[in-house]
């Protein structure tokens, strides 16, 4: 069932003489963990604007086509409406923790759609331990790490429990590790919770495996839409400079040299099983 439907999206800018998103039409489905990706300037913060009403309901400008979020007509409703449909992690988590504390930077969000107490305070604690965080509820968040803050950032849009969350570049400050350990909770929430992942990423390499969908963009339009598999082998993909994972690479590297892989592998654990399985035969 989709959750996320455009029909010919088209948006401008004030002041611009050129649309940043054109004739996008796509429709993600209930729980699909789809990465959106492509060169820099492309369009895809634009359109994650698009998905909780920001566009055209914040940013000015044009916005033609049509638009429909969790059932809601985003032009039509207002961007609270889409609050506790629509989660939004921002690539620099310092941009949404202004509070003195963890805990109530968590609460934030509840507190504005006057949810009662009790129940305000169990979705924070929940939100604090599913990400792992608890120990930091009274820590000031100015004084956590970045991978802290990340976990911080991403608790206060799940105590909303939303049907989408949007993560823009949320491992762009992050060590391999730190990314690492991100993408395996936002995959758990994904495969737990069924909310529906939309993450703007560049690291593939880290982020493949966990994704049943790509969409790439490419001068503000959607160019290729497909299993991670059909994207990363398209030549279309490599010409437009989309990060193909290494483990992938390695596939085409070998097949040039005459040796096929059963499977094509998008992370390093599936190119040693795959392996394995040629050596093993051979």
């Amino acid at each position: 069932m989709s959750i996320i439907e455009t029909k010919e999206l088209t948006y401008t800018y004030p002041g611009a003489t050129n649309s940043s998103i054109q004739k996008v039409s796509i429709s993600i489905n209930k729980g699909d963990f789809v990465i959106l990706t492509g060169p820099s300037g492309c369009g895809k913060t634009t359109l994650c604007r698009c998905f909780n009403g920001l566009i055209p309901h914040f940013y000015n400008g044009t916005l033609d086509g049509e638009i429909v979020v969790a059932g809601l007509n985003v032009v039509d409703h207002k961007i609270h409406e889409f609050a506790r449909h629509v989660g939004l992690v921002f690539q620099n988590p310092e941009n949404q923790l202004f509070a003195l504390s963890v805990e109530k930077d968590v609460a934030f969000g509840l507190e504005n759609v006057a949810m009662p107490r009790d129940e305000m305070r169990d979705r924070v604690n929940w939100a604090l331990k599913i990400t792992g965080i608890s120990d930091l509820a009274e820590r000031a968040p100015d004084e956590l790490s970045g991978g802290q803050q990340q976990r911080v950032a991403i608790a206060s849009v799940l105590a909303m429990q939303p049907d989408i969350m949007i993560l823009d570049e949320p491992t762009s400050f992050l060590d391999p590790l730190g990314a690492q350990t991100i993408f395996e909770v936002i995959n758990e929430f994904n495969k737990k919770l069924g909310i529906t992942i939309i993450l703007v990423e560049h690291r593939l390499d880290l982020a493949a495996k966990y994704a049943n969908r790509v969409i790439v963009m490419d001068n503000g339009k959607v160019v290729l839409s497909g299993s991670p598999r059909e994207i990363f082998t398209s030549e279309e993909a490599r010409l437009i400079g989309v990060g193909i994972p290494k483990a992938t690479k390695l596939y085409q590297h070998l097949l040039q040299r005459g040796i096929r892989l059963q499977n094509i592998p998008v992370t390093p654990d599936q190119a040693a099983k795959s392996l394995r399985e040629v050596l093993t035969h051979d």
